[in-house]
């Protein structure tokens, strides 16, 4: 973590990397991780790398990694990852985790790489630059991204839309997931909620109610658009539980059991003064079949 001495160092950064004239441009035209005219690409130990602390992908995909590495063994790396100088004579990562983690998997011993002279805002900027190009990171990654390009470059949302070709609106929704509970956005980040979830929960103003509503689209697997009716409706009577705690006619619930008895399934009778309908469930083809052959005896 950059102390907070160092944050307005980082705007300064930022102001002598991107000209007044070219303010507007996005950031991965300054800044790129592919090889620049004139560079060289060097075979590094991957043992003299040290890790990119300015990595905002938490989210790492175990079998995904796994993949690559068996396809670093059979075809190599084709984009070399981007490195810089720290004190100490040791080099640092600034982009290409997943390529360096394959490789080690892979049992390289090098990885071909591009050593610049980054400073800390640059190195910062490009790492984030470079994930959020990634069309697999995780929502809650992204959001992360969002806040560190606004916490440590002091850019605004308009600014980090222009930089990284988002809307506005697309930049400001990201950041809103960081205001939800804890659990709330471990679900997102595991992937139990959707990005589509996490705004309808957003919605709703207590942290306890987001909480139980994210418990009830796990439980129930609902998709985005019942949950945001769910939320719509949030706190109002439920008319089918008032329904259904109705006294049910003796009769009718003694039919019911005897059908349920018979049938071997759950049966429910909807009685309205001798008009309504007989609902069988069946779990299976074969229930559906057993259920058949007990009718049609």
């Amino acid at each position: 973590m950059i102390g907070h001495e160092k944050k307005a160092a980082l705007g300064r950064g930022l102001s002598s990397l991107i000209p007044a004239a070219r303010a507007t441009a996005p950031v991965a035209q300054t800044i790129q991780a592919a090889a620049a005219p004139g560079e060289t690409i060097q075979q590094i130990p991957v043992g003299d790398i040290d890790s990119n602390p300015f990595q905002t992908r938490i989210t790492i995909d175990e079998k995904s990694i796994d993949e690559l590495a068996e396809s670093i063994k059979v075809q190599g790396i084709l984009q070399p990852i981007v490195l810089r100088s720290i004190p100490g004579g040791r080099l640092q990562l600034v982009a290409g985790q997943r390529r360096l983690l394959a490789s080690k998997k892979a049992g390289k011993e090098t990885i071909p790489a591009i050593v610049r002279q980054l400073s800390d805002e640059q190195a910062i900027e490009l790492t984030i630059i470079e994930n959020l190009q990634r069309e697999d990171l995780n929502p809650l990654d992204q959001a992360d991204a969002f806040f560190n390009l606004a916490e440590h470059c002091g850019l605004t949302q308009e600014q980090i839309a222009l930089r990284t070709g988002k809307d506005r609106a697309t930049v400001a929704n990201y950041l809103r997931l960081l205001k939800l509970p804890d659990i709330v956005r471990y679900w997102v980040r595991t992937g139990d909620l959707t990005m589509g979830h996490a705004k309808a929960l957003m919605a709703l103003p207590l942290a306890d109610e987001q909480i139980a509503a994210g418990e009830r689209i796990k439980k129930d697997a609902l998709s985005v658009r019942q949950t945001e009716a769910m939320v719509a409706n949030w706190g109002k009577p439920s008319v089918k539980k008032e329904k259904a705690e109705k006294p049910q006619d003796p009769n009718v619930k003694e039919a019911q059991r005897e059908l349920e008895r018979q049938l071997g399934c759950r049966v429910t009778i909807d009685d309205k003064r001798g008009k309504g309908k007989v609902v069988i469930q069946y779990k299976s083809i074969e229930d559906f079949d057993r259920i058949m052959e007990a009718l049609t005896k």
